[in-house]
């Protein structure tokens, strides 16, 4: 289902080149592949007023510099992580179990899914 979501069309070039004998050489050569969005949590509670949100993080860890994108019904945005909170202490790590604090530039929804790139 992910793979439909985040799939870009591949384009297949032909290179030319010339080896030692003169001969011209074809080689097909395909990009590499991008890597795919990880799961990284998904959102339990946004607080309108302040515009944060709350992350339950369920897979691997978020750092302030992470780019999450947040996906949902009617959610679609990238953002930077600029910081996070835990119980109003501010943190540098958030691993897998942690619910953290996040200021959002967009409103977010209950069970929003949260994705690393």
């Amino acid at each position: 289902m992910f793979s439909r979501l985040f799939r870009k069309k591949v384009k297949v070039v032909k290179v030319k080149r010339k080896s030692k004998a003169g001969k011209v050489q074809t080689k097909t050569r395909r990009p590499k592949k991008a890597k795919m969005p990880q799961i990284a949590g998904k959102v339990t509670h946004y607080f309108p007023h302040v515009k944060a949100g709350v992350i339950l993080v369920t897979k691997g860890k978020i750092v302030p510099g992470d780019t999450l994108h947040i996906k949902g019904y009617t959610t679609d945005f990238k953002q930077k992580v600029g910081s996070m909170e835990i119980n109003n202490v501010p943190v540098k790590t958030a691993v897998s179990g942690q619910e953290i604090g996040l200021l959002v530039k967009s409103r977010v929804r209950h069970h929003d899914v949260v994705y690393k790139l």
